[in-house]
Order: structure tokens, then C-alpha cells, then sequence
């Protein structure tokens, strides 16, 4: 059973234990840490999880297309790592040819917590996060690479140019109808008044 269908937590000494380190947690909030400046290669596409995927994708497009580069990587961490994936598929939707190598290592990130009340010391809590490397390369990569995927079959390509990518979506169309709409309802009030008037 798990902690929360447990009546009686005493019986169960992992569950104090957890309930113990909940309570003192509450003694203790997380130092914010400055970002450290990564430099970041020219080619890295590197996602997050509130980043748009279409951006990711018109950045490939330029790193192909315009600056005429024969890869791009895309890396990302934690929550980000679906979104990473999802944009790696897309582009190899976009482009023909690509080789891939997918590799996930572990990062080892030290939290800091610092007591809100006196007498208490620093607490530090390491914790792993999975952090994602996909290479997308219109040359060759080392088959043997134990993530390496060959490219997709060409005819799931459906190429697309820079200036399609990154034009806008607009929703002109949406908004004329509805304006479109309240106009011609709005022409019927006046004959509704002169009915009234020609009955008085």
C-alpha cells in the first residue's frame, strides 16, 4: 500500500520517514541559482518546454537551406525531452535524407535549500536529469552508433521551403465572417420600429 491509503503512518516506518522529511522540508526553501552561460555551437537547436515546435523547424530550415550546414543537433532536458523528440520527426519529414543518432545520457544537478528559521543548516540534495542529444546529418553517420536510425523512406518527405516555414498563419478570414454577420442584424432593427410607429 502506498503512503496515502495508510489511516495510521506509524505502523509503517518508510512512510514517518517520508512524512518527517516533508515537515522539516517546510523549514527550508530553494536557493535560485544563476543561469549559467553555456556557449551554444552554431547548429544546436536546443529545445525547451515552453518553446514553439514550428520555430525549432524554421531554425533547421535556415541552418540548411540558408547557411548551408550538413547537420543540426538537437538537445534538450527534463521536460523538454518529448518536445525534442516530436521536433526531431518533423524535420526529418521536411528535409530528405537525414541520418540520425539519438544519445541520453544523465546529468547530476545539485539543488541548494537554505533554513527559514535559526539554528538550522544548509541542506543540499542531488538530483539526475535526462538530458537528450539527437543529431540529424544530411551525410553519413556511424552506423554501428547503437542510436543510429537510417533515413526515412523519401516518399514521407513532404519538402516544404524557408519561406513557407516561417510565414505566418493569419486569421483574416475567421474575423470577416463574424463582422459580416452582426452587420446584417443590425439592418433589420430599423424596420422593426417602423411597424411600431404606423400602428400608433
Amino acid at each position: 500500500r502506498t503512503c496515502e491509503s495508510i489511516s495510521r503512518p506509524r505502523d509503517f516506518p518508510h512512510c514517518r520517514q517520508g512524512l518527517r522529511t516533508l515537515a522539516a522540508m517546510n523549514k527550508y526553501r530553494r536557493v535560485i541559482k544563476p543561469r549559467e552561460e553555456l556557449v551554444k555551437e552554431e547548429t544546436e537547436i536546443r529545445v525547451t518546454a515552453a518553446g514553439s515546435v514550428s520555430a525549432y523547424i524554421s531554425r533547421a530550415a535556415k541552418l540548411f537551406n540558408e547557411m548551408d550546414k550538413s547537420f543540426v543537433t538537437i538537445t534538450a532536458t527534463g521536460n523538454a525531452l518529448t518536445k525534442a523528440v516530436s521536433t526531431a520527426e518533423v524535420i526529418k519529414r521536411r528535409f530528405k535524407g537525414l541520418h540520425q543518432i539519438t544519445k541520453l545520457t544523465n546529468q547530476q544537478i545539485e539543488d541548494e535549500f537554505e533554513p527559514l528559521e535559526e539554528g538550522l543548516d544548509k541542506v543540499t540534495q542531488t538530483r539526475d536529469v535526462a538530458c537528450l542529444e539527437i543529431k540529424l546529418s544530411k551525410d553519413p553517420l556511424d552506423t554501428s552508433d547503437k542510436g543510429y536510425q537510417e533515413p526515412i523512406d523519401e516518399s514521407l518527405v513532404k519538402e516544404v521551403d524557408e519561406e513557407e516555414l516561417t510565414k505566418p498563419r493569419g486569421r483574416g478570414d475567421g474575423k470577416g465572417k463574424g463582422k459580416g454577420k452582426g452587420k446584417g442584424k443590425g439592418k433589420d432593427e430599423p424596420k422593426g420600429k417602423g411597424k411600431s410607429k404606423g400602428k400608433g
